[in-house]
């Protein structure tokens, strides 16, 4: 049976990239998007070179109240592409960043973030839960700013680390089902995640080569690749861990 992901967050970036390595691996593809649907159906068509099937379905992570119209939205999906009423995996990867210092950090901003890196995936899996088959995986999108200090992001570090505990609780909960759930953590990637700066600034880029390990800074493909790598048939055994994808960075 052909293995399908549901990938939240895929228009652009690491969404994106892990969306087409899974395809390059044999695996179909649901991806979402917030704005930007020609971005996303850029994506499908991508996928679709690649031999595989893609839908693309709008998402907004943050609007908890949206998620049962996306439930019903994506069984009909699911149910008129692949005849199945059902996913292999999910990964949680939608998400937003704020560069601030702790005391220039407002509510506002802090409420955005927790609503998108916290409660949305909370409830998002929550709510997709039944349509994870036993023996499925949940793959959490987390930063290697919960390991070290590199920016004034406070406020989203704290919300990804919220998200490394619950891929434990997760994986301890849902263990008796089979489904493994684990925690990518990314080091600095040039994205236009942020700006862009870790992808244009070479003065930036310069200064993270020197930091990590192997010489540069992440490229999205890195990440796309260590991600479905985590969600391959080999990797089922490894659950409740938070696995950095960072090239060594502050070792």
């Amino acid at each position: 049976m052909t293995r399908i992901a549901l990938v939240t967050g895929a228009n652009r970036g690491l969404g994106r990239s892990t969306a087409l390595h899974l395809a390059e691996a044999g695996t179909d593809v649901v991806l979402t998007y917030r704005s930007h649907p020609e971005e996303a159906e850029a994506v499908v068509e991508a996928v679709r070179k690649l031999g595989r099937t893609a839908v693309a379905l709008r998402l907004d992570t943050g609007d908890t109240s949206a998620f049962p119209a996306f439930v019903a939205e994506l069984r009909t999906a699911l149910k008129e592409n692949w005849g199945r009423e059902d996913l292999d995996a999910l990964v949680n990867n939608a998400g937003h960043g704020v560069h601030a210092p702790f005391v220039e950090t407002t509510e506002e901003q802090f409420d955005g973030l927790m609503n998108v890196h916290v409660k949305g995936v909370y409830f998002l899996t929550q709510a997709l839960l039944p349509l994870i088959v036993d023996g499925g995986r949940i793959l959490n999108v987390s930063t290697g700013l919960t390991r070290f200090i590199a920016a004034p992001t406070s406020a989203y570090a704290a919300a990804k680390g919220a998200v490394e505990i619950l891929t434990r609780y997760l994986a301890k909960e849902l263990g008796p089902r089979g489904i493994a759930v684990n925690a990518i953590a990314p080091g600095a990637t040039g994205t236009d995640f942020g700006g862009g700066g870790v992808r244009d600034n070479e003065e930036m880029r310069t200064m993270l080569s020197s930091v990590t390990a192997m010489g540069r800074p992440g490229e999205p493909d890195d990440i796309g690749a260590a991600a479905a790598a985590l969600l391959a048939e080999g990797t089922s055994w490894v659950t409740g861990q938070r696995i950095e994808a960072s090239g060594g960075m502050m070792l």
